[in-house]
C-alpha cells in the first residue's frame, strides 16, 4: 500500500492490487499491470514456438542434435 496526504492534509491510501485499478493498463516498472502483460507475451511466444516446431522448423531439437555430436541435421 501507498500512502501520503493531499493538499487539505487527509490521508490517502492507495493500493495497487485495488480493483478498481485498470489491471490491463500498459504500465511499466514493478507493477502488477507490467506483469500481466509480460505473462501474456511470454504465453504469445510459446504458443508461437509451438507452431514453429510443429511446422518442422525446430530450433531445439537442431541444437540437441549438434550438441549429442550427431552433426549438423540434413
Amino acid at each position: 500500500m501507498i500512502s501520503g496526504q493531499d493538499k487539505e492534509g487527509k490521508t490517502i491510501v492507495a493500493d495497487p492490487l485495488d480493483p478498481a485499478h485498470d489491471r490491463n493498463a500498459f504500465r511499466f516498472g514493478f507493477t502488477p499491470q507490467a506483469e500481466i502483460w509480460n505473462g501474456r507475451l511470454a504465453m504469445i511466444g510459446f504458443i508461437a514456438y509451438l507452431l514453429w516446431d510443429l511446422a518442422g522448423y525446430s530450433v531445439v531439437r537442431d541444437v540437441l542434435n549438434i550438441v549429442a555430436g550427431s552433426g549438423f541435421p540434413r
